[in-house]
């Protein structure tokens, strides 16, 4: 099955109307989408999304007729609604779903007798749509050609780069300071010593490896329970991470160093705030962790925070 991505732009019927573009998939091997907007058709989206469409008594006859309809997905495949529609004269159908975005799946022999486009929408899209365009909408579907080259891959390098070079200089630091700490040659040698001891053995590797297999496999037949567990592991190590760098900036600032006595311990406010701060971000990814506008930034802020504890934290043995 081929699942390609597209673009739904949609204009309001204000005065001057307000524009807005959804994602989409579609199936290139059914219908070829237009390469540009200027070379797409606009119809009149007519909002069916109570409705699975599997049957033409459903819906009043002439209500589709040359228009774009949005009805939701389920009960039935994508070829028959398709048909359906198309026998009633729409011109466009969308397929609007609640879960995540998949490929839309059927023979390309199957729709060799349906004529107009068929794509699959988010269903929050579609209530976003009327919560910003109104209930009369204008609909084009286009599919813009993919650039040769991807800016966001250089993004990606910048920052992976940076993560690295960051935690390398943080660790460096990190161990000097504590070298320069021990004034005693003899505690610096011990020192030195217990770290040549904490080595990767062949048993220690072949462990590892064991265990993400094992993790793949249980992945694979339990993914439905094990995903939470996962994302349960990552927001507390992200969480626990992002403290750690943001209490070594907060260290630097001399003002706001007020302390107060708990469990026998003078601990800092900020530093309460801050370990507050850390979890409510972690909280906020994952309760929100879908939404496809913003949570891959707070999730990519995570796991930079995450890399730089882990690159500051392990130490490499000594392989002289």
């Amino acid at each position: 099955v081929t699942a390609d991505e597209g673009i739904l732009h949609a204009s309001g019927s204000g005065v001057p109307p307000v524009m807005k573009d959804y994602c989409i998939i579609y199936n290139s091997n059914w219908i070829s989408l237009p390469k540009s907007l200027d070379n797409a058709t606009s119809r009149t989206l007519e909002n069916l999304t109570s409705t699975v469409l599997c049957s033409s008594s459903e819906v009043p006859s002439g209500l589709m007729k040359d228009k774009a309809v949005v009805v939701m997905r389920g009960n039935c495949t994508s070829l028959e609604k398709a048909r359906i529609a198309q026998s009633l004269g729409a011109k466009m159908l969308l397929i609007a779903s609640k879960p995540r975005l998949s490929s839309l799946s059927d023979n390309k022999t199957d729709f060799e007798d349906v004529t107009l486009p068929v794509a699959l929408i988010r269903y929050n899209d579609i209530v976003d749509m009327q919560l910003t365009l109104g209930n009369e909408v204008n609909v084009t579907l286009y599919s813009p050609p993919l650039p040769e080259f991807d800016c966001s891959m250089v993004v990606i390098f910048l920052i992976a780069v940076f993560t690295v070079a960051l935690g390398g200089y943080w660790s460096g630091v990190a161990e000097l300071e504590n070298l320069k700490a021990i004034a005693s040659p003899g505690e610096r040698e011990t020192r030195r010593k217990k770290e040549e001891n904490v080595t990767f053995t062949p048993v220690t590797v072949i462990l590892f490896v064991v265990i993400c297999c094992v993790m793949l496999v249980l992945l694979y037949f339990f993914y439905k329970w094990l995903v939470y567990v996962i994302i349960s592991v990552f927001c507390l190590a992200s969480a626990m991470s992002l403290y750690n760098c943001l209490a070594a900036l907060i260290g630097e600032i001399p003002f706001g160093q007020c302390r107060i006595a708990c469990c026998n311990k003078n601990i800092e406010v900020r530093l309460i705030f801050l370990a507050v701060f850390c979890i409510a971000a972690a909280v906020v990814w994952a309760v929100f962790r879908n939404e496809d506008r913003w949570a891959w930034i707070l999730q990519d802020i995570l796991g930079v925070a995450f890399c730089l504890n882990f690159i500051k934290t392990l130490k490499m043995p000594n392989f002289k």
